[in-house]
C-alpha cells in the first residue's frame, strides 16, 4: 500500500461495465430500506439488523485509489469493506440520482453532467443552460423522472446552500433538507439526527473531489483524505450501539493534468454539437452524418478512447437494462470515451480553472468504489 505522499501515476484502464444487477451503487440504498435484515450477499458484514442507519457518500473517494493510500486512512481502512460499481457515466449528477433513486441511469433520466434538452445543453449540477439559470425553464421533475428513496422522506444532511438547488430538486425531491456547512457540523447535524432517533440518515461530502479536481493525486489529496479519516473516526466514535455507518461513493479519479484533446477536425466536421463531459464526451452528428462521425472518430482517436454508437452503449447495458424514451433523447449519436488519462475539449465546456484530477469514463480507476460498514 502507498503511503499517499507521492503522486501515484498508474492508471487502471480496464473497461468496467456497471453491475446494475448486483454490487452497484443504485442497490446500497434499497437494501438498506427494503430489507435490513437481510443484506445480499456483496454487502460487507455489519450493517445487519441495526435500528440506525447512516449512509454516508464522499464525492470521489474511489476504491483503487483509497487502496492505493490505505495506510494513510487507518480509520477507512479498519471497515469492512468491498468494491462496488458505480454508474455510466461516471459523473457525480448521475451517480447521486442513481444512489438516491435506487435506479440506473437509463430509468432516472439523469444520464450525464451536461445533458442534452432540445438543442440546449443543461449542466445539471449548476442548472444552467447557456442562457444562464435554468430553474424556470427546465423543470427538475421532468430531468429525474424517479422519487429518491422509494418515496420515503428521510433526512439528507448536505451543504446548505444546495437546497434550492435545481439538482436538489431533481435527485432529493421530497426529502428532508438538513444543511451543514463545514465538515464539523455535518458530523454535528448526524450525530444529532442519531440522538433523535432517526433510522436511517443520508449524509454526502464533496471534499476529496474538489480536491482532486483543482490539485490532483498527489500530496493535497493525501491531506484531505487524512482529514475526511479523522471526520470518520469521530462518526464511529458517536454511533449508537445498535447503528451502522455505511459509506460508499459515486466515483474515483483520474489525473489528467494538461492532457487535453481536441477532436480531430473531420470529427467537427461531422459534429453538430457537443454534450457530456472531458473523458465521456457525446458527438451530435449533423443531419445525415451519423455513420461518417462514428468512422471518423474511431480512427482518429480509437487509440486513447472507446469510440462507440449510442446504440451499442445502450445494447451493451451502460445504463441499464432499460432505457427509457425520455432518458435516450439526451444521448448524443457518439460516444468519445477516454481510456488514457486525457479528456477531450468542447469549448463550451469550461470552469474556472483547468481540472488536473478527473471522471466520467469506465475504466476501473472511475468505476470500482468502496463499500464500507462500521458498526456502533
Amino acid at each position: 500500500m502507498g503511503g499517499g505522499n507521492e503522486q501515484d501515476m498508474t492508471v487502471d484502464t480496464r473497461l468496467v461495465v456497471p453491475d446494475y444487477g448486483g454490487a452497484c451503487v443504485c442497490n446500497v440504498a434499497p437494501a438498506l430500506l427494503d430489507d435490513p435484515d437481510h443484506l445480499p450477499a456483496w454487502f460487507p458484514a455489519g450493517a445487519e439488523g441495526v435500528d440506525q442507519v447512516v449512509l454516508l457518500v464522499v464525492d470521489g473517494l474511489g476504491w483503487n485509489q483509497l487502496q492505493e493510500r490505505a495506510s494513510i486512512a487507518p480509520h477507512l481502512s479498519a471497515m469492512s469493506a468491498a468494491p462496488i460499481t458505480t454508474v455510466s457515466p461516471t459523473t457525480t449528477a448521475t451517480a447521486l440520482t442513481s444512489i438516491a433513486t435506487g435506479r440506473p441511469p437509463g430509468e432516472h433520466g439523469v444520464v450525464g453532467y451536461r445533458i442534452a434538452v432540445g438543442r440546449d445543453i443543461l449542466n445539471v449540477l449548476r442548472w444552467t443552460t447557456s442562457r444562464g439559470d435554468a430553474r424556470d425553464s427546465v423543470d427538475p421533475r421532468r430531468i429525474g423522472l424517479v422519487e429518491p428513496f422509494g418515496s420515503q422522506r428521510p433526512p439528507v444532511v448536505n451543504r446548505a446552500e444546495v437546497e434550492f438547488s435545481g439538482f436538489t430538486e431533481a435527485h432529493l425531491r421530497g426529502t428532508r433538507h438538513v444543511g451543514y456547512r463545514m465538515p464539523s457540523t455535518l458530523n454535528a447535524e448526524v450525530v444529532r439526527l442519531l440522538r433523535s432517533g432517526e433510522p436511517f440518515i443520508y449524509a454526502y461530502y464533496d471534499g476529496i473531489d474538489k480536491v482532486a479536481h483543482e490539485y490532483g493525486l498527489g500530496e493535497h489529496y493525501a491531506a484531505e483524505l487524512q482529514a475526511i479519516d479523522m471526520m470518520v473516526a469521530a462518526l464511529i466514535a458517536a454511533l449508537p450501539s445498535n447503528a451502522a455507518l455505511v459509506i460508499t461513493a459515486d466515483h474515483g479519479q483520474v489525473e489528467v493534468a494538461g492532457n487535453m484533446i481536441r477532436p480531430h477536425p473531420e470529427v467537427l466536421s461531422h459534429t453538430d454539437f457537443q454534450s457530456g463531459e472531458g473523458r465521456f464526451r457525446w458527438l451530435h452528428a449533423v443531419a445525415g452524418a451519423r455513420a461518417d462521425l462514428l468512422d471518423a472518430a474511431s480512427r482518429h482517436h480509437g487509440e486513447v478512447a472507446w469510440v462507440m454508437s449510442r446504440e451499442q452503449i445502450v445494447s451493451d447495458g451502460w445504463f441499464g437494462p432499460k432505457v427509457v424514451p425520455e432518458a435516450l433523447e439526451r444521448l448524443g449519436d457518439v460516444a468519445i470515451v477516454a481510456r488514457e488519462p486525457v479528456a477531450f475539449e468542447d469549448p463550451a465546456d469550461t470552469g474556472p480553472f483547468v481540472l488536473i484530477g478527473r471522471h466520467g469514463s469506465m475504466t476501473a480507476d472511475e468505476v470500482l468504489v468502496p463499500l464500507l460498514v462500521a458498526r456502533g
